[in-house]
């Protein structure tokens, strides 16, 4: 693939965009994070209810539940309840009859009833996404990429710019060849948003929760206003990074998902055409 070489950015173009080191890790983390949401719901299902401060025990008031009454399951945050048959509480079971669990066979790891080999498989995938993380954070401050690419000029900071760019995308809007060139303010935002706040609270909730690092560093239990609350902020901040999944997959649809695909395999990216008037 021989990419077109011009003064200015045409559409039609192919351009260098991502490196290599982010490509590998882009790739590695979907795994690990697919595998650790898995195991992290079959965890959940243990207990599906969640608390704040020092409760924990089943009378305790939990502010989110996903449970069943009789054939009915339900998914309750504060004093609003949700019927959600057939999907939370009460879902296909291995035989004929359905199973009362908080999340679906389907989206857990292991499948059924495994709650120590659950923690196995999410305690073996954290570890390398945290040091994965860290070490891609470092290098990409070390190599430039995050000033680069990740940081925003005070211009695109603007309400203005902001605002229009949101209105770009909500109107599914073609960026011009050279704007497609880098990441745009609201992409920029996000990508430092989840990697610089969003995965290390994830991170530190976890490790909130282990015993082991309560004894090492119990300022961190203490961070959190006890092990339930920390429980809870991993839970929300691993359902906010499976947003952002949400809305990054919509979005390379949105833009063609061939051509984001190859950028992020090979690295080479084609610019989009210009409408023509």
């Amino acid at each position: 693939m021989t990419p077109t070489v011009s003064p200015r950015p045409q559409g039609g173009d192919l351009i260098k965009r991502h490196r290599l080191s982010t490509r590998v890790w882009h790739w590695a983390s979907a795994v690990l994070m697919t595998v650790m949401l898995m195991s992290g719901l079959m965890i959940f299902n243990a207990h599906p209810r969640l608390y704040w401060g020092s409760y924990g025990a089943n009378p305790d008031p939990a502010w989110l539940e996903i449970g069943a009454r009789g054939e009915d399951g339900y998914l309750r945050v504060g004093q609003r309840k949700f019927a959600t048959s057939g999907v939370l509480g009460i879902s296909a079971g291995p035989g004929t009859r359905p199973a009362r669990r908080a999340f679906p066979a389907w989206a857990t790891l292991p499948a059924f009833d495994g709650l120590s080999e659950a923690r196995r498989w999410h305690l073996s995938f954290a570890w390398p996404f945290v040091v994965g993380t860290l070490a891609f954070g470092i290098w990409s401050i070390l190599n430039g990429h995050v000033r680069r690419v990740l940081l925003p000029h005070l211009w695109e900071l603007s309400p203005r710019h902001i605002w229009c760019q949101i209105r770009d995308h909500t109107l599914l809007r073609r960026p011009c060849p050279e704007a497609a060139c880098t990441y745009n303010v609201l992409q920029k935002l996000v990508y430092l948003g989840v990697s610089g706040g969003l995965i290390p609270l994830m991170a530190l909730s976890g490790l909130a929760m282990s015993p082991w690092m309560n004894a090492v560093a119990p300022w961190l239990l203490d961070l959190f206003g006890g092990r339930q609350s920390a429980r809870s902020v991993h839970f929300i901040a691993a359902f906010l990074l499976l947003a952002f999944v949400g809305v990054h997959l919509a979005m390379m649809v949105a833009a063609g998902p061939v051509n984001e695909l190859r950028s992020m395999i090979t690295g080479w990216f084609r610019l989009p055409r210009e409408k023509q008037k």
